[in-house]
């Protein structure tokens, strides 16, 4: 049936109007699964928390992380059966070493498992969860129809996409995040579909829940060219912001990588650390978002005091300063201790919470100590977001848009931008990439917008390995040698032990000199005619590292070696460059 299906669509439907109905689709998922995902959690979170006391502390606030992250761990251990922590991490990698394929599990296991975490009081974001489960959404509908790798990157971003537009109402945010975030080039093939992915994403968020925004904001006042330095200031100050953030997460998540096979360890150190920070400060409970809107929204001190509530220090309107500051700083600890301990969510809503908190402290500070002229602390928590997330994320245009389009503080887009361009050239000073791709960095597998370098990085050396070798024994006299020459695709012979490692390589053009001389064929034997290869490749070395070796040594061909140092095979200088050009080639057709 479906082949049948198939076979109809390439007589009747064009390539290009198939992406868009395709697009299509996949915006009217991602709007669902961002529908379902926060419906699930206000519902866990009224039921969790609608008898608390505002004006003292709640102990239950010690019980429900811990649940929620033991829950989440079960069902991912038992059911899920795999990672799905780090969402748009692992968006990056199916991108650059997966060919956009994601696994049909991460279509509704990231819902699932973030529901949990976050309606029990985990201090992460569920945005993350989407965009992965939005992707894969479009890419396993691009792997049911057969696809190829550049359509189904297309597809991938359009699921991204979608779920940054329908979460947020914001397409134009959900674009430029791809275009960021996730690095896909905005060829014009690509760009039509994600932006329809965008806008039927935004379109059925608004019939699903309505025209109320995420964050309400009311300008309190006209932005003047008196606040530059202001706006520089606390861009400047999100950048560090950004990079205390990033910093902490890795060592955060360090600390847990120690505990990898010990889940009950990590669970306990989770979840006391998180189940102590949300009782301290229950600002840090779930996304945060509804503390955010209270900073937006205040007007006066009894209006922003209300962020003390539920806490032990509810009613001390003297601490709400040096609580925002610890609450600011205490975030990344809880994020960390979410994740680390077992639970599931991102990092998407921690940098707007984390951001919106840094905006309001520098601008309260500012103006209790008369710097400059005064700045409003709602204007300032709002630039505030917007500066953090540039800064975590590498992504200034996503902050401007996101924030503009959330808010509708269209009127904010000059300190907008004075904000989140200070906070990216802040945080590139010391951090060269975003929280998302410094993992896949270092392992040499990110997919950036450099044609040279996203080539290599697609490339899989695996691809290109000529594993139908013929090997010799260091005992076999030239004059099998030259029979097993003639039968060889390559110019390299390999010499192999009985354990099957290798000691040394005899290259063919080396050795003419003898081999057309019937009478030696009886005195030189393998081990006498082999040398050392000119270098060693690993078969999990990224191609980069692959075409260096290449060019330091000369050859013409080299070895690759498996995990435990067993001869897989030999790559050719002339097939990696073959391929390599032509994959430039179908890169830059557009």
């Amino acid at each position: 049936m479906l082949h049948r299906l198939h076979e109809w669509r390439q007589e009747h439907i064009s390539e290009k109007m198939f992406m868009i109905i395709l697009a299509l689709i996949v915006g009217f998922f991602a709007a669902v699964a961002a529908f379902v995902l926060h419906s699930i959690i206000n519902q866990i979170v009224m039921l969790l928390t609608s008898q608390f006391d505002r004006t003292g502390a709640n102990w239950l606030y010690l019980v429900y992380p811990v649940v929620g992250i033991y829950l989440t761990s079960l069902f991912v251990r038992y059911i899920v059966k795999d990672n799905i922590s780090h969402g748009i991490t692992r968006i990056l990698y199916a991108i650059s070493t997966n060919k956009s394929r994601l696994k049909s599990h991460n279509c509704w296991s990231s819902v699932i498992a973030s529901a949990i975490t976050i309606g029990f009081g985990g201090s992460v974001g569920a945005e993350a969860p989407i965009v992965l489960t939005g992707s894969a959404i479009g890419s396993n509908l691009g792997q049911l129809f057969h696809l190829d790798r550049k359509m189904l990157m297309t597809l991938v971003g359009c699921g991204a996409a979608g779920a940054i537009a329908g979460i947020f109402k914001a397409p134009i945010a959900g674009l430029v995040f791809t275009l960021e975030v996730l690095m896909i080039d905005m060829t014009m093939s690509a760009l039509l579909p994600i932006l329809v992915s965008c806008v039927t994403a935004t379109c059925f968020t608004y019939i699903f829940s309505g025209d109320a925004s995420l964050f309400t904001f009311h300008l309190d006042s006209e932005w003047s060219v008196e606040r530059i330095p202001a706006c520089v200031l606390l861009g400047i100050s999100c950048g560090l912001v950004s990079l205390y953030f990033i910093r902490m997460m890795g060592a955060c998540e360090d600390v847990f990588a120690r505990f990898k096979d010990h889940p009950h360890i990590r669970l306990a150190i989770g979840g006391t650390v998180l189940s102590l920070l949300i009782f301290l400060f229950p600002a840090l409970y779930g996304e945060g978002y509804s503390s955010i809107n209270l900073l937006l929204n205040g007007k006066t001190e009894t209006d922003w005091n209300q962020i003390l509530n539920n806490s032990l220090w509810a009613g001390n309107g003297v601490l709400l300063i040096p609580y925002i500051a610890l609450v600011l700083f205490t975030k990344v600890l809880a994020t960390s201790a979410t994740n680390g301990g077992g639970g599931c969510g991102g990092t998407f809503a921690p940098s707007l919470f984390i951001g919106c908190f840094t905006g309001f402290l520098f601008s309260r500070l500012w103006n209790i100590h008369e710097i400059g002229v005064y700045v409003p602390e709602k204007n300032f928590a709002l630039l505030g977001m917007a500066g953090v997330m540039s800064g975590v994320m590498h992504a200034p245009l996503t902050g401007v848009f996101l924030i503009a389009e959330l808010t509708g503080g269209y009127s904010m887009f000059m300190p907008l931008m004075i904000v989140s361009v200070c906070a990216y050239l802040t945080i590139i000073i010391f951090e060269p990439h975003s929280i998302y791709g410094s993992r896949l960095a270092k392992q040499g597998k990110l997919l950036t917008h450099h044609t040279d370098r996203a080539v290599l990085t697609l490339m899989n050396l695996d691809s290109v390995i000529e594993k139908d070798y013929l090997s010799v024994t260091p005992d076999m006299e030239l004059g099998q040698i030259v029979h097993k020459i003639s039968r060889s695709h390559s110019t390299v012979i390999p010499v192999l032990d009985a354990g099957g490692m290798l000691l040394g390589e005899i290259d063919i053009m080396k050795i003419r000199n003898v081999v057309f001389r019937i009478e030696l064929y009886h005195h030189f034997t393998a081990s006498q005619l082999m040398t050392d290869p000119k270098a060693r490749l690993s078969d999990a070395l990224p191609m980069a590292d692959v075409m260096q070796a290449f060019d330091n040594t000369g050859a013409n061909w080299l070895p690759v070696f498996d995990m435990e140092n067993r001869l897989k095979g030999y790559v050719s200088r002339q097939r990696i460059y073959t391929m390599y050009r032509k994959m430039v080639a179908d890169m830059s057709e557009e």
